[in-house]
């Protein structure tokens, strides 16, 4: 399969009857289409995209899903944040029922994240439910966003409120079309990179600091590695916690995002990619286990430096809503437990601990902090 010459990488995620692959390998577009005819019922489908990704990977994709005997349709979105919302949700509706898709049908997402996240949440939802499969093009989604069967689209008052854990039956990552991925991108998904690391893997953050040039210039070996370790930490995680329920160890995948996803809300999703709000984030609550005497100053400063070191922001800009907003848009959070705000922080590389009751004027001091001087 795909080229041929580089080894093909499988990384499961085991959730009994919902357990499917996440496969990594170069050029593995072209056989999209056998690939999924042994994992699916029915042979109509509809690709979902958006209209930057859609060009360049669409073609190869579909001429796959032909040959294999698939019936397909595809639908174009707008690119970026704006599009993940109930009213894009019920264009795709429209579009299935356009393409007489039925229980049997398959939903194929062709993109990043947003992309990712709408098909899954319509794929859940559309005859209350059928297939779907995730094809990531962004760092950012190949390493966390298209594997865990978190869908959703956002509110505008609140990110990801609106959505159903629906797993995919099958995750291909192409690390191919990673070749064309904007810069800014690229570092918005190393964000997500880093934040394994600190979350549980010291090897891997290390890694990063060590490789940081390649993956910056997209040398295939450095992007294998990392992409494969971060997708067999994210499937041990949902294996072991598919929902989130409690304080499973799903909830330490929000490392840096309570702070993120308010930066997300109180900026309209306009100012800062996912990966970016990420980083921040993660400067963020790495600053509240300082203060909160959970982490030393120097591992906290090694986080900084590589978060840096990556081009991606290490704090808000001065003209970003004032603390209190931010605070505020903290508070609507989905991850809000029993009203308190809840944290997950660091307590060195590699190893976390959720809190609960963090005082409110130390996190509106750790807010106001972070602030460009």
């Amino acid at each position: 399969m795909g080229t041929g010459t580089e080894a093909l990488q499988t990384v499961n995620v085991a959730l009994h009857e919902r357990s499917y692959d996440i496969l990594i390998q170069p050029n593995i577009l072209v056989d999209a289409g056998p690939l999924l005819a042994t994992r699916l019922k029915g042979r109509r489908c509809l690709v979902v995209t958006d209209r930057t990704v859609g060009p360049k990977y669409g073609p190869r994709l579909a001429a796959s899903l032909q040959r294999a005997g698939f019936e397909g349709s595809l639908a174009e979105l707008p690119p970026g944040e704006g599009a993940k919302t109930l009213h894009v949700a019920e264009f795709l509706y429209d579009r299935c029922l356009d393409a007489a898709l039925d229980r049997d049908s398959c939903l194929v997402a062709l993109g990043g994240g947003v992309i990712g996240d709408l098909t899954g949440f319509v794929a859940a939802t559309f005859y209350r439910g059928i297939a779907f499969v995730q094809v990531p093009t962004t760092l950012l989604a190949m390493v966390d966003a298209a594997i865990g069967g978190k869908t959703g689209v956002d509110h505008p008052r609140v990110k990801n409120a609106i959505g159903a854990f629906h797993q995919p039956r099958l995750v291909l990552v192409d690390p191919l079309t990673l070749a064309g991925l904007p810069e800014r991108e690229l570092k918005a998904g190393l964000a997500e990179v880093i934040k394994y690391g600190v979350l549980e893997d010291a090897e891997l953050f290390a890694f990063v600091e060590q490789e940081l040039g390649p993956l910056l210039r997209k040398e295939p070996a450095a992007l294998a590695h990392v992409l494969a370790r971060c997708a067999a930490i994210k499937a041990r995680i949902v294996s072991q916690d598919e929902r989130e329920l409690g304080d499973g160890p799903r909830v330490l995948l929000n490392l840096g995002h309570t702070f993120a996803h308010a930066i997300e809300a109180a900026t309209r999703f306009q100012s800062y990619l996912h990966g970016e709000a990420l980083a921040i984030g993660l400067c963020l609550a790495a600053s509240l286990s300082v203060e909160l005497q959970l982490l030393k100053p120097e591992v906290c400063a090694r986080i900084k430096a590589l978060v840096a070191a990556a081009g991606l922001p290490v704090n808000l800009k001065r003209d970003d809503p004032d603390t209190e907003t931010l605070y505020a848009a903290s508070l609507k959070d989905k991850k809000m437990a029993a009203g308190n705000l809840r944290f997950v922080l660091a307590e060195g590389i590699g190893a976390v601990k959720v809190l609960t009751g963090v005082p409110e004027e130390l996190v509106k001091r750790v807010w106001e902090a972070g602030r460009e001087q």
